[in-house]
């Protein structure tokens, strides 16, 4: 579904990316993991269109998207939930969740919607947010299913949240896991990427270092955590 070769990118003069190269197949869970500072926004920003100075290619379901634009990369299937979740504040759950355009048959309806997300449904009314840390993570993460999406980028979707939400979020990227959705998700939480990916990558200044099954992730658990200093 969604395939990177030899991506590499700069800020001004210094590198920030080097000639990685990546893939996520229909239905599969890949995280990509590294330090603060070892490139993972950047990557992401490069697949979202988001940033211009690089090399390489990004293709999505085997069609090259490396000189679209985000809107199109969006419209094309690609979606991302943000770090900062990007809910608007003046507008409310149902609202921010009814914005985003259908872009397959594949979107999620809002009972699907309220189905997996029972907080969502009770608070359909409130203002996106005055919604907790969680709950507003589980809109962001909804809102993008309802568009349909078939690669879902999720950016770091567990720092700062309980660990009972990190749970119901981990439930969320295996439902979309099992409706056929690709998710590529950036983590330092490396025991909850664990508990849901089938593969992992390494990054270390800017070059993908390591590609891992889950067997050996978790094998390798104590090591990986050393390395990314937590």
């Amino acid at each position: 579904m969604l395939e990177v070769e030899n991506l590499s990118a700069w800020y001004g003069e210094a590198q920030a990316l080097r000639e990685a190269t990546l893939s996520v197949a229909e239905g599969e869970v890949v995280t990509l993991v590294g330090r603060n500072g070892a490139g993972k926004t950047t990557l992401v920003r490069c697949l979202m269109g988001l940033h211009k100075h690089l090399t390489g290619s990004v293709r999505l379901d085997g069609r090259d998207i490396t000189t679209l634009p985000a809107h199109k990369r969006a419209r094309a299937g690609l979606g991302w939930v943000q770090d900062d979740r990007g809910i608007f504040a003046n507008l409310s759950v149902e609202e921010n969740l009814l914005l985003p355009p259908r872009v397959s048959e594949s979107a999620w309806t809002l009972e699907q919607v309220y189905d997996a997300f029972p907080a969502l449904g009770s608070r359909r009314r409130a203002g996106g947010t005055t919604l907790s840390g969680g709950e507003q993570q589980m809109l962001a993460v909804a809102r993008v299913l309802r568009t349909g999406a078939r690669v879902l980028l999720l950016d770091e979707p567990s720092e700062g949240l309980a660990p009972v939400i990190v749970a119901q979020i981990g439930d969320i990227v295996r439902t979309a896991k099992q409706s056929g959705i690709g998710v590529l998700l950036i983590e330092q939480n490396v025991r909850f990427a664990a508990t849901v990916a089938d593969r992992h990558y390494l990054l270390a200044q800017g070059r993908l270092v390591e590609s891992l099954d889950n067997d050996e992730f978790v094998e390798r658990q104590d090591e990986l955590l050393e390395h990314l200093g937590i």
